[in-house]
């Protein structure tokens, strides 16, 4: 079953997408929103950019019958100004972004993305790219760790846990998702853990988020967005946390 892109029909209605029209897609996936705007578009083209090649490939499978209207760029969207000025493209008529994980990406247990499996703790979007969750957990002081789950997770906890952490990977290193829930979960009270959601949800968000740098990058790509936006057209953030 093919994955359905999120909140895809209100996306495109908003967009308003004109048949020879320059669009954005900064988050590909399996390329959801790229193939609701293509197949719209006469003359038009969409830029396309995901992180992730595995993604790309994806996509480019099933948008086979289009790729003659679409760019695609396996990079950080952050450097969407570039690639838009080396593909002569001065202005946009829209944009979409889908920010966080992708479905695909957190059900492979490969990825290390998910508390739901036991798995290498990895979580890069980039699998170029040589910084995992692996190393932060391993790797970063006290202080820092905190300020992380605190900052990115909202993790009321984050201390405790931080704490945890550090003293775990003291005996030996923190290799898994499995040992890591199971240290998040020791760090909390009893009451916590018997609340709705899993308890390592939020350690988990703000993990992902400073291995891939995934703030830093929206605010720059974003507002390059905007400033490439014509006048009257319109640009679509999805997103599912308030950061």
């Amino acid at each position: 079953m093919s994955h359905i892109s999120v909140l895809l029909e209100e996306t495109i209605d908003y967009l308003g997408v004109k048949e020879d029209g320059i669009y954005l897609d900064a988050t590909c996936g399996r390329g959801g929103h790229t193939e609701a705007i293509v197949k719209q578009l006469t003359s038009g083209k969409v830029i396309v950019f995901d992180l992730d090649i595995v993604a790309i490939e994806e996509a480019k499978k099933r948008l086979m019958p289009y790729l003659d209207k679409l760019i695609f760029i396996n990079d950080n969207y952050a450097t969407l100004k570039k690639h838009c000025e080396a593909n002569d493209i001065k202005q946009l008529d829209g944009f979409v972004f889908d920010l966080g994980v992708s479905s695909p990406q957190f059900d492979d247990p490969a990825r290390g993305f998910s508390y739901r499996y036991d798995s290498r703790l990895d979580m890069r979007m980039d699998q170029s790219q040589t910084f995992s969750a692996y190393h932060l957990v391993n790797e970063y002081p006290l202080n820092q760790l905190t300020k992380v789950l605190r900052d990115y997770g909202e993790e009321p906890f984050a201390y405790p846990i931080a704490k945890k952490i550090v003293a775990a990977r003291l005996l030996s290193p923190i290799t898994t998702t499995g040992q890591l829930v199971e240290i998040i979960k020791s760090a909390l009270p009893s009451r916590i853990l018997h609340q709705k959601g899993h308890p390592a949800k939020q350690t988990f968000q703000a993990i992902r988020i400073e291995v891939n740098q995934e703030l830093a990058s929206v605010e720059k790509a974003v507002s390059d967005a905007c400033a490439l936006l014509k006048v009257g057209c319109r640009g679509c953030v999805i997103t599912f946390h308030s950061l």
